[in-house]
Protein backbone atom coordinates (compact mmCIF):
# COMPACT_ATOMS: atom_id res chain seq x y z
CA UNK A 1 0.00 0.00 0.00
CA UNK A 2 1.04 3.64 -0.93
CA UNK A 3 0.09 6.51 0.99
CA UNK A 4 0.83 10.26 -0.41
CA UNK A 5 0.42 13.45 1.31
CA UNK A 6 -1.62 16.39 0.53
CA UNK A 7 0.68 19.93 -0.66
CA UNK A 8 0.20 22.94 -0.76
CA UNK A 9 2.24 24.94 -3.28
CA UNK A 10 3.89 28.56 -3.52
CA UNK A 11 2.83 29.50 0.26
CA UNK A 12 2.64 32.85 -0.84
CA UNK A 13 5.85 34.62 -2.55
CA UNK A 14 7.53 31.54 -2.98
CA UNK A 15 6.01 30.68 -6.42
CA UNK A 16 6.80 27.09 -7.78
CA UNK A 17 9.60 26.88 -5.77
CA UNK A 18 8.05 26.43 -2.24
CA UNK A 19 5.53 23.68 -1.10
CA UNK A 20 4.44 21.62 2.11
CA UNK A 21 3.37 18.81 2.80
CA UNK A 22 -0.04 18.42 5.04
CA UNK A 23 -1.74 15.09 7.12
CA UNK A 24 -4.35 14.57 4.31
CA UNK A 25 -3.54 11.62 2.21
CA UNK A 26 -4.46 9.46 -0.31
CA UNK A 27 -3.89 5.91 -0.05
CA UNK A 28 -3.77 3.44 -2.89
CA UNK A 29 -3.45 -0.71 -2.30
CA UNK A 30 -1.88 -2.30 -5.51
CA UNK A 31 -1.51 -6.06 -6.46
CA UNK A 32 0.44 -7.61 -9.12
CA UNK A 33 -1.86 -9.66 -10.84
CA UNK A 34 -0.74 -12.98 -12.47
CA UNK A 35 -1.71 -12.24 -15.82
CA UNK A 36 -1.45 -8.77 -18.01
CA UNK A 37 -4.95 -6.79 -17.61
CA UNK A 38 -5.86 -3.38 -15.07
CA UNK A 39 -8.65 -2.95 -12.55
CA UNK A 40 -8.82 0.19 -11.23
CA UNK A 41 -11.54 0.80 -7.99
CA UNK A 42 -12.03 4.36 -6.60
CA UNK A 43 -13.55 5.32 -3.50
CA UNK A 44 -13.69 9.05 -1.54
CA UNK A 45 -12.47 12.38 -3.10
CA UNK A 46 -13.49 12.27 -7.17
CA UNK A 47 -14.81 9.02 -7.12
CA UNK A 48 -17.50 9.67 -9.49
CA UNK A 49 -14.57 11.11 -12.26
CA UNK A 50 -11.95 9.19 -11.73
CA UNK A 51 -10.70 7.10 -15.12
CA UNK A 52 -10.88 3.83 -14.29
CA UNK A 53 -8.57 2.41 -17.54
CA UNK A 54 -4.89 3.48 -18.66
CA UNK A 55 -6.18 7.14 -18.59
CA UNK A 56 -5.93 6.92 -14.98
CA UNK A 57 -3.41 9.58 -13.79
CA UNK A 58 -1.69 7.39 -11.19
CA UNK A 59 -2.00 4.35 -14.11
CA UNK A 60 -0.02 7.03 -16.24
CA UNK A 61 2.51 7.54 -13.72
CA UNK A 62 3.32 3.78 -13.51
CA UNK A 63 3.50 3.21 -17.53
CA UNK A 64 5.43 6.25 -17.64
CA UNK A 65 7.76 4.55 -14.99
CA UNK A 66 8.18 1.41 -16.60
CA UNK A 67 9.01 2.53 -19.85
CA UNK A 68 11.37 5.17 -18.62
CA UNK A 69 13.56 2.32 -17.71
CA UNK A 70 12.48 -0.26 -20.65
CA UNK A 71 10.32 -2.82 -18.27
CA UNK A 72 7.47 -4.36 -19.64
CA UNK A 73 3.91 -3.09 -17.41
CA UNK A 74 2.53 -6.19 -15.27
CA UNK A 75 -1.05 -6.60 -15.04
CA UNK A 76 -2.14 -4.79 -11.80
CA UNK A 77 -5.04 -3.93 -9.34
CA UNK A 78 -5.43 -0.67 -8.01
CA UNK A 79 -8.02 0.23 -4.75
CA UNK A 80 -7.54 3.99 -4.02
CA UNK A 81 -9.00 5.71 -0.87
CA UNK A 82 -8.50 9.15 -1.90
CA UNK A 83 -9.24 12.16 0.81
CA UNK A 84 -7.26 14.85 -0.74
CA UNK A 85 -9.80 17.39 -2.37
CA UNK A 86 -9.89 17.64 -6.54
CA UNK A 87 -9.23 20.68 -7.85
CA UNK A 88 -9.00 22.79 -4.93
CA UNK A 89 -5.20 23.47 -4.70
CA UNK A 90 -3.83 20.71 -2.55
CA UNK A 91 -1.88 19.12 -5.00
CA UNK A 92 -4.17 15.77 -5.92
CA UNK A 93 -2.75 15.73 -9.23
CA UNK A 94 0.65 15.63 -7.98
CA UNK A 95 0.01 12.98 -5.28
CA UNK A 96 -1.71 10.67 -7.85
CA UNK A 97 1.45 11.36 -10.00
CA UNK A 98 4.08 9.94 -6.90
CA UNK A 99 1.60 7.39 -6.06
CA UNK A 100 1.79 5.70 -9.34
CA UNK A 101 5.68 6.08 -9.39
CA UNK A 102 6.11 4.59 -5.55
CA UNK A 103 4.09 2.25 -7.16
CA UNK A 104 6.61 1.46 -10.15
CA UNK A 105 9.56 1.68 -7.63
CA UNK A 106 7.87 -1.09 -5.62
CA UNK A 107 7.14 -3.22 -8.37
CA UNK A 108 10.34 -2.52 -10.15
CA UNK A 109 12.54 -3.25 -7.01
CA UNK A 110 15.09 -6.32 -7.58
CA UNK A 111 14.89 -5.88 -11.34
CA UNK A 112 15.58 -2.23 -11.36
CA UNK A 113 16.97 0.69 -9.07
CA UNK A 114 14.81 3.43 -9.14
CA UNK A 115 16.65 6.73 -6.67
CA UNK A 116 14.64 9.18 -5.31
CA UNK A 117 16.41 11.55 -7.54
CA UNK A 118 14.34 9.09 -10.32
CA UNK A 119 11.46 9.92 -8.61
CA UNK A 120 11.44 13.26 -8.56
CA UNK A 121 12.67 13.78 -12.07
CA UNK A 122 10.05 11.32 -13.64
CA UNK A 123 7.28 13.44 -11.32
CA UNK A 124 8.55 16.79 -12.56
CA UNK A 125 8.47 15.79 -16.13
CA UNK A 126 4.49 14.47 -15.54
CA UNK A 127 3.79 17.59 -13.18
CA UNK A 128 5.74 19.94 -14.72
CA UNK A 129 6.92 21.76 -12.22
CA UNK A 130 8.47 20.45 -8.93
CA UNK A 131 7.03 22.13 -6.39
CA UNK A 132 3.91 19.70 -5.42
CA UNK A 133 5.85 16.67 -5.94
CA UNK A 134 9.14 17.48 -3.91
CA UNK A 135 6.88 17.83 -0.83
CA UNK A 136 4.54 14.74 -1.48
CA UNK A 137 7.69 12.39 -2.12
CA UNK A 138 9.73 14.04 0.33
CA UNK A 139 7.73 15.58 2.97
CA UNK A 140 7.93 18.80 5.30
CA UNK A 141 8.70 21.60 3.83
CA UNK A 142 10.65 21.46 0.24
CA UNK A 143 12.47 24.32 -1.67
CA UNK A 144 12.90 22.70 -5.52
CA UNK A 145 14.42 24.15 -8.53
CA UNK A 146 15.87 23.09 -11.79
CA UNK A 147 19.27 22.25 -13.05
CA UNK A 148 20.72 21.55 -16.15
CA UNK A 149 20.99 18.25 -14.46
CA UNK A 150 17.32 18.11 -13.22
CA UNK A 151 14.95 18.94 -10.76
CA UNK A 152 16.74 19.50 -7.21
CA UNK A 153 15.16 19.95 -3.61
CA UNK A 154 15.83 20.43 0.09
CA UNK A 155 13.87 19.34 2.69
CA UNK A 156 13.70 21.23 5.72
CA UNK A 157 11.88 20.92 9.34
CA UNK A 158 8.96 23.25 10.23
CA UNK A 159 9.31 24.93 13.51
CA UNK A 160 7.04 22.63 15.80
CA UNK A 161 5.27 26.18 16.49
CA UNK A 162 3.98 26.74 13.04
CA UNK A 163 -0.18 25.26 12.83
CA UNK A 164 -1.69 25.03 9.38
CA UNK A 165 -4.91 25.59 8.81
CA UNK A 166 -6.76 24.94 4.72
CA UNK A 167 -10.15 26.32 4.26
CA UNK A 168 -11.55 24.32 1.29
CA UNK A 169 -14.79 26.22 -0.68
CA UNK A 170 -17.07 23.88 -2.87
CA UNK A 171 -16.21 25.07 -6.02
CA UNK A 172 -13.01 24.45 -7.92
CA UNK A 173 -10.24 25.42 -9.78
CA UNK A 174 -8.64 24.65 -12.91
CA UNK A 175 -4.37 24.93 -12.37
CA UNK A 176 -4.69 25.75 -16.28
CA UNK A 177 -6.66 28.86 -15.99
CA UNK A 178 -5.21 29.97 -12.75
CA UNK A 179 -1.79 29.74 -14.56
CA UNK A 180 -2.99 31.51 -17.74
CA UNK A 181 -4.11 34.76 -15.98
CA UNK A 182 -0.20 35.46 -14.93
CA UNK A 183 1.34 37.77 -17.09
CA UNK A 184 4.95 36.79 -18.65
CA UNK A 185 6.59 39.81 -17.00
CA UNK A 186 6.29 41.43 -14.19
CA UNK A 187 7.62 44.74 -12.80
CA UNK A 188 11.47 44.60 -11.50
CA UNK A 189 10.35 45.75 -7.96
CA UNK A 190 7.75 42.99 -8.13
CA UNK A 191 10.38 40.70 -8.39
CA UNK A 192 12.80 41.91 -5.98
CA UNK A 193 10.04 42.04 -3.13
CA UNK A 194 9.53 38.39 -3.86
CA UNK A 195 12.96 37.43 -3.32
CA UNK A 196 12.86 39.39 -0.13
CA UNK A 197 9.85 37.55 1.27
CA UNK A 198 10.89 34.19 -0.05
CA UNK A 199 14.11 34.32 1.95
CA UNK A 200 12.14 35.73 4.71
CA UNK A 201 10.00 32.65 4.38
CA UNK A 202 12.26 30.28 5.02
CA UNK A 203 13.26 31.90 8.27
CA UNK A 204 9.71 32.42 9.32
CA UNK A 205 8.47 28.45 8.80
CA UNK A 206 12.14 27.00 10.26
CA UNK A 207 13.06 29.54 13.10
CA UNK A 208 10.47 32.57 13.39
CA UNK A 209 7.13 31.73 12.93
CA UNK A 210 5.94 35.09 14.17
CA UNK A 211 7.68 36.41 11.00
CA UNK A 212 4.76 34.55 9.03
CA UNK A 213 2.54 37.68 8.06
CA UNK A 214 5.11 39.61 6.59
CA UNK A 215 7.30 36.34 5.09
CA UNK A 216 3.80 35.56 3.04
CA UNK A 217 3.23 38.83 1.22
CA UNK A 218 3.11 37.90 -2.67
CA UNK A 219 2.80 40.47 -5.67
CA UNK A 220 4.02 37.98 -8.13
CA UNK A 221 0.78 35.46 -9.27
CA UNK A 222 -2.17 35.79 -6.54
CA UNK A 223 -3.34 39.38 -7.32
CA UNK A 224 -3.36 38.38 -10.99
CA UNK A 225 -5.54 35.47 -10.02
CA UNK A 226 -8.36 37.62 -8.29
CA UNK A 227 -10.75 37.89 -11.29
CA UNK A 228 -11.25 33.75 -11.28
CA UNK A 229 -11.74 33.14 -7.66
CA UNK A 230 -12.92 36.63 -6.12
CA UNK A 231 -14.07 34.98 -2.99
CA UNK A 232 -10.95 33.58 -2.21
CA UNK A 233 -9.03 36.81 -2.67
CA UNK A 234 -11.68 38.25 -0.64
CA UNK A 235 -11.46 36.15 2.39
CA UNK A 236 -7.82 36.04 2.02
CA UNK A 237 -7.34 39.64 2.44
CA UNK A 238 -9.50 39.73 5.74
CA UNK A 239 -7.65 37.35 7.27
CA UNK A 240 -4.23 39.38 6.55
CA UNK A 241 -6.11 42.16 7.60
CA UNK A 242 -6.81 40.58 10.80
CA UNK A 243 -2.91 39.52 11.38
CA UNK A 244 -3.00 35.87 9.76
CA UNK A 245 -0.55 34.59 7.27
CA UNK A 246 -3.33 33.47 4.85
CA UNK A 247 -2.49 32.63 1.40
CA UNK A 248 -3.61 31.06 -1.89
CA UNK A 249 -3.10 27.46 -1.55
CA UNK A 250 -1.31 26.33 -5.01
CA UNK A 251 -3.13 27.49 -7.95
CA UNK A 252 -6.43 27.57 -5.32
CA UNK A 253 -9.20 28.12 -5.00
CA UNK A 254 -8.50 26.84 -1.14
CA UNK A 255 -7.25 29.10 1.66
CA UNK A 256 -3.92 27.83 3.39
CA UNK A 257 -3.20 30.13 6.48
CA UNK A 258 0.07 29.60 8.83
CA UNK A 259 -0.98 30.24 11.97
CA UNK A 260 1.77 30.86 14.98
CA UNK A 261 0.01 28.28 17.58
CA UNK A 262 -2.76 25.61 17.08
CA UNK A 263 -5.06 28.15 19.22
CA UNK A 264 -5.26 30.62 16.56
CA UNK A 265 -6.70 28.69 14.38
CA UNK A 266 -9.84 28.75 15.88
CA UNK A 267 -10.15 32.67 15.45
CA UNK A 268 -9.05 32.26 11.59
CA UNK A 269 -12.02 29.98 11.41
CA UNK A 270 -14.17 32.60 12.82
CA UNK A 271 -12.70 35.56 10.47
CA UNK A 272 -13.83 32.59 7.17
CA UNK A 273 -17.24 31.97 8.85
CA UNK A 274 -18.23 36.07 8.82
CA UNK A 275 -16.63 36.84 5.73
CA UNK A 276 -17.28 33.95 3.16
CA UNK A 277 -20.91 33.95 1.04
CA UNK A 278 -20.55 30.35 0.51
CA UNK A 279 -19.65 27.05 2.71
CA UNK A 280 -16.02 26.61 3.34
CA UNK A 281 -14.58 22.86 5.52
CA UNK A 282 -11.48 24.68 7.76
CA UNK A 283 -9.22 21.75 8.04
CA UNK A 284 -6.91 21.71 11.26
CA UNK A 285 -3.90 20.01 9.73
CA UNK A 286 -0.33 19.24 10.70
CA UNK A 287 2.74 19.29 8.83
CA UNK A 288 3.53 15.95 7.53
CA UNK A 289 7.49 14.66 7.75
CA UNK A 290 7.04 11.57 5.83
CA UNK A 291 5.72 12.36 2.73
CA UNK A 292 4.84 9.12 0.50
CA UNK A 293 5.20 5.85 2.33
CA UNK A 294 4.83 2.38 1.30
CA UNK A 295 4.17 -0.93 3.42
CA UNK A 296 3.09 -4.52 2.96
CA UNK A 297 -0.42 -4.52 3.51
CA UNK A 298 -0.42 -7.58 5.64
CA UNK A 299 2.67 -6.35 8.02
CA UNK A 300 1.72 -3.18 8.11
CA UNK A 301 5.28 -1.80 8.52
CA UNK A 302 5.79 1.85 6.78
CA UNK A 303 8.95 2.76 5.09
CA UNK A 304 9.17 6.35 4.30
CA UNK A 305 11.61 7.60 1.66
CA UNK A 306 14.73 9.20 2.23
CA UNK A 307 14.25 12.88 2.61
CA UNK A 308 16.99 13.63 -0.33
Amino acid sequence: MVRVPATSANLGPGFDTLGLALSVYDEILFTELPEPGLEVLVEGEGAEDVARDGSNLVVRAITYAFAAFGQEMPGLRLEAHNTIPHGRGMGSSGAAVVSGLVIARALLEGTVEVTDDDLLRLATELEGHPDNVAPALFGGLTIAWITPEGPQHKKLLVHRGVAPLVFVPGFTMSTSLARSLQPLSVPREDAVFNVSRSALLIAALTQSPELLLAATEDRLHQEYRAEAMPETLRIVRALRLAGFAAVVSGAGPSILVLADGPGRRLEAADVVAREADTAWDALMLAVDFKGATVREHTEGATQPFSAG
